[in-house]
C-alpha cells in the first residue's frame, strides 16, 4: 500500500531530523507561481490564505500543483474555524498552518477539527486529497492514514498565545509551533520596525522554541530573508520560511533596477511581504 506519509515531504524532513526544513510562502494566485516556487529546492510551500490573495478556488489549484512537484503544500487558514480547516485538507493539504490561538483549549478544538474519528470530528467525503499523496491510493487509504500523515501547526503570535505556549506545545496532536515575528513582536508590545527586533521579542521566540523543544514537538518561524533563516536554522529551529513570492519578487526587480542605472544596491525591504 502506498504511503501517505511518505510522500509528505515535510514530515519526511521532520523524521529524518537532518537539519531544518525550509520553505516558502506563496501569496500571489496561480498554479504557475506555485510549481515556480515548488520547483526551487523547498520541501514545502505554504499557500496563505489569511493575508495573501489567496481563495478558497486559488488554494484548490495550488495545492495539486505543488503536490504534484513532490513538495509539501501547507495551507495557512485564515481562522481557527472547523470548516476551513476542512476545507483545506480536503483540497489535499498536507498539513495546516492556523493563526489566531490564544488557548490550550483554542488547540484542542483545532485537533478535533483536523482529525477523523475517534481522535477528532472532521468529516468525510472529499474526493481529491488522496491524489496530492499518490495516485495509487484511494479513499479509504486517506481515511485509514490521514490522522497519522497529516501536520497540525498552530501560530504562535499572540501575547495570550506567548503566555500558554508550554500548554499549547503539550496538546496531544499539535505537532509545530509556528512563530509569526511580526504579530508577536505587535502583540507583546514590541513591534518590528524598519526590520529591528527588540530583545523582548528575541527572548519570546527563544521561548516559543524551548517549550516545542521540551514537548517533543517542531518550532518553525517565518522569516524575511536567507541571512536571517540561517541564523534561525543555528539556534535550533526546525522549520523555516526563506522567502515569501510578493517581497522576493519585488526585491529582485528593484535591485536590478537599481543596478542598471548605476546606483548600488537597492533598498532593504523591511516588511514581513515587501515594502
Amino acid at each position: 500500500m502506498a504511503s501517505m506519509k511518505a510522500a509528505n515531504r515535510l514530515m519526511v524532513a521532520f523524521d529524518e531530523g537532518k537539519g531544518p526544513s525550509m520553505g516558502c510562502w506563496q501569496m500571489i494566485p496561480g498554479s504557475n507561481v506555485s510549481r515556480t516556487l515548488a520547483r526551487t529546492g523547498v520541501d514545502w510551500v505554504v499557500v496563505d490564505c489569511e493575508h495573501g490573495n489567496m481563495d478558497d478556488a486559488a488554494m484548490h489549484e495550488a495545492v495539486p500543483a505543488i503536490a504534484a512537484c513532490g513538495v509539501s503544500p501547507i495551507v495557512r487558514i485564515p481562522d481557527n474555524q472547523s470548516y476551513m480547516v476542512k476545507r483545506a485538507l480536503d483540497s489535499g493539504a498536507h498539513g495546516v498552518i492556523v493563526p489566531l490561538l490564544y488557548t490550550v483549549e483554542d488547540a484542542e478544538k483545532l485537533v478535533l477539527s483536523a482529525k477523523f474519528p475517534p481522535q477528532g470530528h472532521r468529516g468525510f467525503g472529499s474526493p481529491f486529497p488522496q491524489e496530492r499523496f499518490h495516485p495509487d491510493l484511494g479513499s479509504t487509504d486517506y481515511l485509514q492514514q490521514a490522522n497519522e500523515s497529516l501536520l497540525t501547526i498552530v501560530q504562535i503570535e499572540t501575547k495570550a498565545a506567548l503566555e500558554n505556549v508550554d500548554g499549547i506545545a503539550a496538546v496531544p496532536g499539535i505537532d509545530v509551533l509556528f512563530v509569526g515575528p511580526f504579530d508577536l513582536g505587535n502583540n507583546i508590545g514590541r513591534p518590528i520596525i524598519n526590520g529591528v527586533m527588540h530583545d523582548d521579542l528575541h527572548a519570546a521566540i527563544a521561548r516559543v522554541l524551548s517549550a516545542a523543544n521540551k514537548a517533543g514537538k517542531k518550532a518553525g518561524i517565518f522569516c524575511t530573508s536567507g541571512e536571517q533563516s540561517n541564523g534561525y536554522a543555528k539556534d535550533g529551529f526546525h522549520m523555516i520560511s526563506v522567502a515569501t513570492d510578493t517581497l522576493i519578487l519585488q526585491a529582485s526587480v528593484m535591485e536590478a533596477l537599481s543596478t542598471a542605472k548605476g546606483l548600488g544596491p537597492a533598498p532593504k525591504l523591511t516588511g514581513p511581504y515587501g515594502k
